[in-house]
This record gives C-alpha cells, structure tokens and sequence, in this order.
C-alpha cells in the first residue's frame, strides 16, 4: 500500500519553487525547530520541541516555525496566531502511534459540542496531530508531507487503529475551530485518519495546491465562509473527496457561504501513498471508491453561494447536493465537470426530511441550482437523481450542455418499480433502490428546466431516460435520448414541455398528466 514511501523525506520538491532554507534568526521572525530540540530522526518524539518553537514564535508577535528535512514523529501540535508552520520539502510530520499512557498521546478529545446531532468526529477537535481554536492568521505551507500514520479513521473495524474514544488517540490530521484568515497551501497529507482536515467556523480559508492521498475523507469544510479550494489532488477511496458540510457542532446553525472549488482532481481508484510517490497503482478491478465533491450530509445550516468549477472525477462518485436536517441550500453554480468510471451517477440533490437537530425545524430548500457542461462516460445503471419530500420541492433547477454515458441493461420490470419515498434515510443515490429511468429520476420538483442533454446507455435498456412525480414546471429542449420502449413516464406531472428533441414528438401539457410515451 505504502509501497516507494520508505523514502518519504526525500519526496520530490514539486510545487516549492521559491522555498529557502534559512537558518534561525531572532531579528527576522524565522525560527528552526530544532534549535528548540527537535531531532527528526522518525523515533524520538518531537512533538514538545515544535510546540515550544511555536510558543516562543507566538509570544514574538508571530514569525514562521521552519520545518526543515526529516521526519518529526509527533502527538497533538498546537498552532497559535500569527504563525507560518513551513514544511520544507523533505520534512515529514508523522503522526505517532499511540500508547495511552500519558504524556505518550494525542491531546484529550474535550467534551465535544454538547448535543447529538452529528458523529463523534465532527465533535471534537483536539485530538488531532495539527489544531487550533480561536486563532488568526495562521498558515501551514511549502512542500513538506504530513503522514497520520498513527492516527484512527474512527471506525471500529478489526484491522483500524485504536478505537478513537480510546485515551491518546487522535483521529485528524489537522483541526481547525473558529478560526479566520488561515492558509494550507503546497504540503502533502497521507494517510490523514477520520479526516485529514477538519475546518469548522473558519473564515477567510484558502487551500491551495494540495496531495491528500487518505484513508477517509479528505477536507471536511464544516459552517466556514469565504473559502478557495483550488489546484488539488485528493485519492480518498473509503470516504469522500471534499465534503463541505454545516453542521450543529458549533452549538448553532451556521451556514458554509461564499465557497469556491476550483480546478481539482477527485478520485477514489488509487491505493493509498501511491498518488503522493507517482506510481499511480489503481484499486482492484470492480472496487469504486468515493472520493467526490458532496455537500451534507450535516446540513443544519446549509450551503449559500457556491461554485463548484473545473474539476475532474477519476473512478469516484459523482456531485451530491443533500439537504436533509431543515436547512436553506441555494445559489449553487456548478460547471467544466468531467467524470470518468462512477460508481454512483453523475448528479445526486436530495432535498430530506430527516431533521437531525433542535426540535421545531422546518424541512428546508434546496433551489437556485445551475448546472452546465458536465461529461460522464461509464456511469453506474442508476440515473443521475432529483428528489424532495412531498410538499417540499426541489426548485429552480436549469442543467445544459451533459452528456451521461451510463452502463445501462436495465430490464423491462425494472421500469415499472415504484421506489420507496426514504424520507429519514441516510441520503446516498442507493437509498431508493434500483431506479426506473436511465437518465434521470425526477420526484417533487419544481421549476426544471433542461437543454441540449443526451443519454447513451452501453447496453440495451428498457427503462425510460426520464422518470417523473409530482413535478411542477418542467421544460426539456434539444434531447438525444436512447431508443426505447418510452423515453418518459410521468405521474401527476403539471406544466409539462419537451420540444427539439432528437427522434422526439414535440409534446405540451399545460395541466396534470400521468402518462407514459
């Protein structure tokens, strides 16, 4: 698995143009780690070292904590403010194992945020190999690796690490809390635990040029505004790619706004450590990884002004918009997607009801949703999903300029299945079952509007391109669809347009049908 990474220090130095070792110096705010004791030799714990390092930096006013080549084998670092943590190429932080007797750990987890409405991990912090609360201004840069090899995914399987509840044990590579004015740029994470970040409410939070190449999720940016993702690389094949969420766990609701990802590679194909040293070694054949983009599935305060644009996803899952704990989610642009080999289809927005949070909240909205110039070749059988709850739409909804290829071979009878509505489910694209349609599955929605989509199904299959109930307002222009028994089933469907399709009959319904054809 971690095959060519016995030489982990001496890791190509890609992306570190500019970067200058530099010895310390008390006039220029530029402090060596192992001027403060540091060994780096991957066996002697360093971890008191650096954090002596970023103290002495921070009681200066700030300066940066220069990492340089070796590997610092280290329990909880704690960041402070105005500080600059460098990694310089070839320096590793390894996350150590943990023994349980104390000081040998990572720091204690807390008392978590107080309530029950999201899973341990989103709960506490502090148990992490890099964290920081409260703080301002901080930066982790240059072309070092940080390799959470001692740390936990959390999970209670036979072959983990120690149960995360255990004493010492850490389960993040990094954790940011409350945070504002933060920069993750150029470094590398491997093998990053439960999350190899977690930002919750921060602000002003740029990650750029990033390798995680992790055994869970890869950045979970959790009631944070004003972020770029941009220019990164994430093989996460057990857990998801990026993962914005809003959560209850700062106590209250708070919304993640004003985000833009941008120009990243997801897949979930890889074998861990083989995307950070280059050999690229895919999964074994019928393995389909996560590895995507999916805002939720904690969604107390939902998801406000969001671009999602020049991405590629390599043998992942698709997009997921998931709505499900009575938040607002609106005003998504998503665009210049690419998709290659998915094991689940191409889009997914869900619109649930399954309220995990304070008493007294209404199920929320999903609406206000652009959708263009997506491709997708060698997708799963199921259609790519628009789904609400009845009485509460999905809404406002235009996607132009797709081109689905799915695997197809869906038979006759799978046509006629009727899924079950799974309000309270756990949103994923299989909640529904098998689906009937080969394109898309369409359930309470309002306001679509559809052009210049085409549907290829590799094999011959039997079920519609289109399946729809209790739609409101559709229109569909400029369709290539596959040949079929029908091309759409439609029960109490209102407001009904399809028109310049090819091989396709111009139809109307200005009033409610439920009609196959």
């Amino acid at each position: 698995m971690l095959a060519g990474l016995a030489g982990v220090s001496t890791l190509s130095a890609a992306g570190s143009a500019g970067a200058q070792p530099r010895p310390s110096n008390p006039t220029d705010h530029w402090f060596n780690v192992r001027d403060f004791g540091a060994v780096g030799d991957g066996a002697a714990i360093d971890s008191p070292a650096i954090n002596k390092a970023i103290d002495h930096v921070a009681s200066r006013g700030g300066g940066t904590v220069y990492v340089p080549p070796g590997t610092y084998a280290c329990y909880t670092l704690r960041l402070k403010s105005n500080i600059i943590l460098h990694l310089e190429a070839g320096a590793v932080i390894l996350a150590a194992a943990p023994t349980g007797v104390a000081p040998n750990g990572y720091d204690d987890p807390g008392p978590g945020a107080g309530n029950a409405y999201q899973d341990y991990g989103h709960s506490h912090w502090t148990n992490s190999l890099i964290f920081g609360e409260g703080l301002h201004d901080i930066a982790i840069v240059g072309a070092g690796l940080i390799w959470g090899k001692g740390l936990t995914r959390g999970h209670r399987f036979p072959d983990d690490p120690p149960d995360v509840s255990g004493p010492g044990v850490g389960d993040k590579a990094i954790a940011l809390k409350n945070c504002r004015n933060v920069l993750l740029r150029d470094f590398k994470i491997l093998q990053g635990g439960w999350f190899a970040l977690l930002a919750t409410g921060v602000d002003n939070l740029i990650i750029d040029s990033l390798i995680v190449d992790t055994n869970r999720d890869g950045l979970d940016i959790d009631c944070c505004r004003n972020v770029r993702v941009t220019n990164c690389t994430i093989n996460s094949p057990w857990d998801d790619g990026i993962c914005p969420k809003s959560s209850f766990a700062l106590g209250y609701a708070r919304p993640t706004e004003n985000l833009t990802i941008s120009d990243c590679l997801l897949t979930g194909n890889y074998e861990m450590g083989s995307v950070i040293d280059g050999t690229w070694k895919t999964m074994p054949p019928g393995f389909h990884g996560y590895g995507r983009i999916k805002l939720g599935t904690e969604s107390n305060g939902g998801f406000k002004n969001v671009t999602i644009t020049n991405c590629v996803f390599d043998h992942c899952y698709g997009i997921a918009l998931e709505t499900m704990d009575g938040a607002l989610t609106e005003d998504i642009a998503i665009s210049n997607i690419t998709m290659r080999g998915l094991g689940f289809p191409p889009l997914f927005l869900r619109l649930g009801s399954r309220m995990r949070g304070p008493a007294g909240a209404a199920v929320g909205k999903l609406r206000r949703i652009t959708i263009q110039n997506i491709v997708s070749h060698g997708a799963t059988p199921q259609p790519s999903i628009i789904a609400g709850v009845a009485g509460h739409p999905v809404e406002d909804v235009k996607i132009s300029d797709v081109y689905f290829h799915q695997s197809g071979g869906g038979s006759a009878e799978l046509a006629k299945r009727q899924p079950p509505e799974a309000d309270k489910a756990y949103p994923d694209p299989d909640m529904f079952g098998d689906l009937p349609a080969t394109g898309f599955f369409i359930r309470h929605a309002r306001n679509i509007e559809m052009s210049n989509i085409e549907i290829v199904t590799e094999a011959a299959d039997a079920r519609p391109a289109f399946w729809m109930r209790d739609v409101q307002d559709i229109d569909l222009f400029r369709l290539r669809l596959p040949k079929a028994p029908s091309n759409f089933a439609l029960d109490q469907v209102t407001g009904f347009r399809s028109f310049g399709g090819r091989w396709l009959e111009d139809r109307r319904f200005d009033g409610t049908v439920s009609q196959n054809f």
